[in-house]
């Protein structure tokens, strides 16, 4: 269907307005991933229902199978049949070009993770990339996203514990965050403070006292990805301290399959798969509304 570039203006004028209520409110938008349309209607009826805002996002492998513009266009239709305020992310794009597409067709936030094509990327690629992004964004004024080094995990469901010996040489640090901010001028920093990618059989645990650190060095957005399998303290502590944005994918996916074998299970004769999905759509709108409290945004909804 397409927007025009004053629509696609419009929207991201409203995306960064929601971004500067969840920091003066307190309280952080949650991001999504969808895998497929059953997703999607779960999420907005979820946003529907709590009142809150939402972001919608597709990494490369959901792009790859759904559509950038498809994508496009079924947010906007499903945000005009439930009346909610819902927006779409580019997740982790390995590109400068996928970015661009993006940006384009009017997604209005845009996460560019270099490292996610290449761990080995020079501090100067990601800054110089980044950078390209965030002066193409200008255009439409859609809100960019990055780091400075790669985000471990991914998200899927993990059997071994986390090595969080590992993880902490992988974590941000305020100086490092500062330093990135300035040099690439990005609207959001995804901040490395325990949140890693991927459900796994024990809690995560978020470093909230060096969060703080980082939310007094810079003062642009600051997002978590890797929010599955997170206690719910640690995103109410968060939301407060200053993170606007919190990724969920993992926690979403094991319940959508799960739920899904569980009903072809107990079906064995129902070959109309249309009719077996009313519980999945439920479980999954569950998760959402969950994280939704947790992270303080509902009856926060703007339409």
């Amino acid at each position: 269907m397409g927007l025009t570039i004053d629509q696609i203006r419009d929207r991201t004028l409203h995306a960064r307005h929601l971004m500067q209520r969840a920091r003066q409110q307190g309280f952080a938008v949650g991001a999504f991933n969808i895998d497929n349309q059953e997703t999607l209607i779960a999420v907005s009826r979820a946003a529907q229902k709590t009142n809150s805002p939402v972001l919608v996002e597709v990494s490369d492998g959901e792009v790859e199978a759904m559509g950038l513009e498809n994508i496009r266009d079924m947010v906007d239709n499903y945000r005009e049949e439930y009346g909610i305020e819902m927006y779409v992310n580019l997740d982790h794009s390995p590109s400068v070009e996928a970015c661009k597409r993006a940006i384009d067709v009017g997604y209005e936030f845009i996460h560019i993770d270099i490292s996610q094509a290449n761990k080995d990327a020079s501090e100067k690629e990601i800054i110089d990339f980044t950078r390209e992004v965030v002066d193409y964004a200008k255009f439409t004024g859609a809100i960019v996203e990055s780091e400075p080094h790669y985000f471990g995990g991914s998200s899927n469901v993990h059997n071994e514990s986390i090595d969080y010996e590992t993880i902490r040489k992988t974590f941000s640090t305020p100086e490092g965050a500062q330093a990135f901010v300035e040099a690439t001028g990005i609207d959001t920093f995804a901040a490395a403070i325990g949140n890693l990618h991927g459900k796994y059989p024990v809690p995560k645990e978020l470093d909230l006292d060096l969060l703080r650190q980082i939310r007094q060095a810079i003062n642009c957005n600051i997002s978590l990805h890797g929010g599955s399998g997170t206690p719910l303290h640690y995103f109410e502590e968060a939301s407060k301290i200053g993170v606007n944005k919190i990724n969920i994918n993992s926690d979403m996916r094991y319940v959508f399959r799960t739920t899904l074998e569980k009903v072809l299970q107990d079906n064995p004769d129902e070959y109309a798969v249309v009719k077996l999905m009313p519980v999945v759509y439920d479980a999954i709108q569950a998760v959402v509304e969950e994280k939704i409290t947790a992270f303080g945004s509902a009856n926060k909804a703007v339409i």
